[in-house]
């Protein structure tokens, strides 16, 4: 797909193609899910958790990396919890994106008096002192929202994304980002883009938890198991001359609304070296998840670079019927 960009942004712009019948079926989906997001959520959660349930259940390749997962991450715990938070997990998952997509709609408005902060301090601390920010944000499945407040709100915010393989629906969620303003660098463009923008004022919207291979990574502990984690953060406040606020968002589905915990910033690894940085990263992530492991997005391959000798847990045939692709 093409899209306008300068040297430091990415513009998602729609293009003739998108009109094409293959995209027919994406574009239902959208107006579909659109309509279900004003629906008033305590309507539409209950209806979504049993489709999320349900689409759990059919997309036997998701649920079997977060089955993985899980067994790495937490081999003490009964395989029973363990589905019990995968099904949860399942049900929060559109439930979490239906508000996302009900704050792109209708404005913050309506959603505000929904959205309750834990550790805002920090962050009015810092736009007082204006100083530079990245957040450290764990997957989370209303992980956009954050982002899109705080850009609401008169915070420019830069984050980075991977495009998706469905172009019109790329399109779409991308725009839903950028609904009240910020940047969006592409992570094929690399990192330096990020930082531009960060050095120019953005605050900056950084995600530790994916799996970047084991060049520059560190083997750490991550929960049950080991990661490879790569130690960017680090270099990022140094380069950035940033401060770092681990935060996480969590959709409370009794009470229909976002909880968005923001914790102290990661002062203590100015001086760390590189080891020490990635086990920090990795312990802020196991902080937000331990107590809200169904808001984690389990089905991404967290776990896929292993110690050399060690088979990948995703094809491991053992392991739930089938080696994954």
């Amino acid at each position: 797909m093409e899209t306008k960009k300068s040297t430091n942004e990415f513009i998602p712009t729609f293009e003739r193609s998108f009109l094409h019948p293959r995209f027919w079926g994406t574009w239902l989906g959208v107006a579909a899910f659109s309509a279900i997001a004003m629906v008033p959520p305590w309507v539409r959660d209950p209806l979504l958790a049993k489709l999320g349930r349900l689409g759990g259940r059919l997309g036997k390749s998701a649920r079997r990396r977060a089955q993985i997962n899980l067994l790495y991450c937490f081999p003490e715990m009964p395989e029973s919890e363990r589905e019990a938070i995968i099904d949860e997990m399942f049900a929060t998952a559109p439930q979490a994106m239906a508000l996302t997509a009900e704050l792109a709609i209708r404005g913050t408005e309506k959603v505000l008096p929904r959205i309750q902060w834990h550790g805002r301090e920090y962050i009015d601390e810092m736009q007082r002192n204006n100083e530079r920010v990245i957040f450290l944000v764990p997957h989370a499945w209303g992980i956009d929202m954050p982002a899109m407040l705080m850009a609401a709100s008169g915070y420019p915010v830069a984050g980075m994304f991977h495009n998706q393989g469905n172009q019109a629906l790329d399109y779409v969620w991308n725009k839903v980002r950028l609904r009240f303003g910020g940047r969006l660098h592409a992570r094929n463009d690399g990192i330096k883009p990020f930082i531009s923008s960060v050095r120019a004022g953005y605050w900056g919207y950084y995600l530790p938890d994916q799996d970047h291979g084991p060049e520059q990574s560190e083997f750490v502990e991550f929960f049950g198991t080991y990661k490879a984690t790569l130690p960017a953060i680090g270099r990022l406040m140094k380069v950035c001359r940033a401060r770092v606020l681990p935060l996480f968002p969590v959709y409370n589905s009794r009470t229909h609304c976002l909880e968005i915990y923001v914790r102290p910033p990661m002062d203590d690894l100015a001086d760390a070296d590189d080891l020490t940085i990635a086990r920090r990263m990795n312990e802020e992530v196991e902080i937000f998840v331990r107590p809200n492991p169904e808001q984690y997005t389990w089905i991404l391959k967290l776990l896929k670079t292993r110690r050399d000798g060690e088979i990948q847990p995703y094809k491991r045939k053992d392991l739930w019927g089938k080696s994954a692709k």
